[in-house]
């Protein structure tokens, strides 16, 4: 069906931004603890560099010495044991080439809008991974029978009384073959934003469960109750009404990623002629079969060409050849994978904003150049702002978020259970200008 017109507004907004930066130049969310993401124009490549990475941290980032780090493995094994790096580099190595994409890639184009790390397009990248594969580090220890998740636990440290950053991963995953420990990212030393030493790479799922400056593996027979597997990055398996609330208990972790396309080439403005749309896609465990490309808004659809040779887990570029006429166009791009799953039109809305993946709408113009919009500072907050607010991170996670007064009032409360310290008699005033400034 075609675009809808909220959506086009949505969209064009995003690409604004995109616009801003170069492809070298990333797009900050939060400086602190530190949240960038890649803008459209760096969707030429199907192999990001790495100064093309997005990262994203709950915590700040740890620094590690490899010289004294070690990767512990206890829990239900026959055998606890340790590796140093250089014994784990004495297992067979495997480079793997897999999409690396955050849970909330999109979340600020959801409506209602809903709350969390206000990513665009650009938390996602491609790389060449390298390191052992999770099995045969496991095989050393011994796994007991019985045993349903590995628990993964890394050198980062909580902020305040931020609940520490620990996930499970299910045991079949941990045994896939494609499921690594990677020390290298395109063939150099993971940086430290990316995981140095070590980090998880689950491929097909999203990064949540690429446990990054990884420490300790502990096998367990049952789930685990920890914050970060219980209450966060959990999806609904059941169709939600936009704007309804659902208990984590009705959800389910967050693993599969979904199948997904982006426009970079053009820009917003094209001269009339011949004009070659290029872009990536990109899908979990199971490949792309296509790519098709609307230049009126989602009317009519035409099949993109694939380039290169792709990968079961990795980007595909893809190019199509568009003539194009005076007046204003949108074009449209929407992926397809083996398993019959195609982007919607709509994303499927939840209340944590995961898993975005609707056929993104881009404004063309021929011959004009799309307005330029300032950014306006807000007004200083109460004293228990920056108290409650400021010992996890800065004013850029509060600016993003543009939410409605009860979602505020459910942020304070939650942030409240993550260790904020808010006294009842300041949560008004607190509220009121979260409320007031910080508004859709």
């Amino acid at each position: 069906m075609p675009i809808s017109r909220r959506s086009l507004i949505r969209s064009a907004a995003a690409l604004a931004l995109g616009r801003a930066a170069r492809s070298a130049d990333m797009i900050t969310l939060s400086p602190g603890p530190k949240d960038v993401e890649m803008p459209v124009s760096g969707f030429v490549d199907e192999i990001t560099p790495v100064g093309n990475f997005f990262v994203r941290c709950h915590t700040l980032i740890p620094a590690v010495n490899a010289a004294e780090w070690k990767l512990e493995l206890g829990g239900l094994v026959d055998k606890p044991i340790s590796f140093t790096l250089a014994e784990l580099k004495q297992f067979p190595h495997l480079d793997l080439v897999a999409v690396l994409e955050c849970a909330g890639n999109g979340r600020s184009f959801f409506q209602p809008r809903v709350a969390g790390a206000q990513w665009q397009f650009g938390s996602v990248g491609c790389a060449r991974w390298t390191g052992v594969r999770l099995r045969d580090v496991l095989a050393k220890a011994g796994v007991k029978p019985g045993v349903t998740q590995i628990l993964m636990d890394g050198a980062d440290v909580p902020m305040g009384t931020m609940p520490k950053f620990q996930r499970t991963i299910e045991i079949s995953k941990a045994l896939d073959p494609d499921t690594l420990l990677a020390w290298d990212m395109n063939g150099k030393p993971l940086t430290p934003d990316n995981g140095f030493p070590l980090r998880v790479i689950a491929p097909g799922w999203a990064s949540d469960s690429w446990c990054k400056w990884l420490t300790k593996l502990e096998p367990m027979d049952h789930e685990f109750e920890g914050f970060w597997m219980k209450t966060a990055y959990r999806h609904p398996n059941h169709h939600v009404e936009p704007g309804a609330a659902v208990d984590a208990k009705d959800m389910t972790p967050v693993t599969d990623l979904n199948v997904k396309s982006v426009i970079a080439i053009p820009g917003a403005v094209v001269r009339p002629g011949r004009v070659a749309v290029i872009g990536m896609a990109w899908s979990n465990a199971s490949p792309l079969t296509k790519v098709e490309l609307s230049v009126d808004g989602g009317k009519t659809w035409a099949s993109a060409r694939f380039t290169g040779k792709g990968t079961k887990y990795g980007f595909r570029k893809w190019t199509y050849d568009w003539r194009v006429s005076d007046g204003e166009h949108i074009l449209i791009s929407r992926a397809t994978n083996a398993a019959g799953q195609t982007q919607p039109m709509e994303a499927e809305w939840n209340p944590n904003g995961y898993l975005y993946n609707a056929a993104q709408p881009r404004r063309i113009s021929v011959g004009s150049a799309a307005p330029e919009h300032p950014v306006e500072q807000p007004p200083a907050g109460p004293a228990s702002y920056q108290a409650a607010c400021f010992s996890c991170h800065d004013d850029h996670m509060m600016r993003m978020q543009r939410l409605t007064r009860a979602q505020w009032d459910r942020e304070i409360t939650k942030m409240t259970g993550w260790g904020a310290q808010v006294k009842a008699e300041d949560r008004p005033a607190l509220l009121d200008y979260l409320a007031s400034i910080f508004k859709p």
